[in-house]
């Protein structure tokens, strides 16, 4: 199963990380960063998969296809702010990480403008 990797690699990193903190705490940073990295990248081959299916029953339930693409930007920007933000705490800089974590939420309310504005016009059109 995959999540024995993943957990694996991140038990691995930790006390790799935890052993050099005390004498390299650059290096542990750096090794903290490595790991969240290739964990990402080995999620992100998986979700493939998943965006392939959401696509195909998009298709079949005639939904344009501008707010399927918005929605998953806005969970793109939503797991890469939080992982940012995760690294930053990691280094000790939590008021990066604030700030990381304030632009992810501007950001997402900026790209679900289109998906609220549609959603009034909606409603409006329903009542009577």
């Amino acid at each position: 199963m995959e999540i024995f990797k993943i957990v694996g690699i991140g038990l691995v990193a930790t006390i790799l990380a935890i052993l050099l903190k005390q004498q390299k705490p650059e290096i542990a940073v750096q090794i903290s960063i490595a790991t969240g990295v290739i964990i990402f990248i080995f999620i992100a081959t998986r979700l493939t998969v998943v965006l392939e299916v959401l696509n195909m029953v998009a298709g079949k339930i005639d939904i344009d296809l501008v707010y399927i693409t918005t929605i998953f930007k806005i969970v793109g920007i939503a797991y890469v702010s939080e992982f940012g933000a995760q690294v930053c705490r990691d280094a000790g800089e939590g008021a990066i990480a604030s700030k990381i974590e304030f632009a992810g939420k501007i950001l997402i309310m900026v790209l679900a403008i289109p998906i609220l504005v549609a959603l009034l016009n909606l409603i409006v059109r329903l009542m009577p």
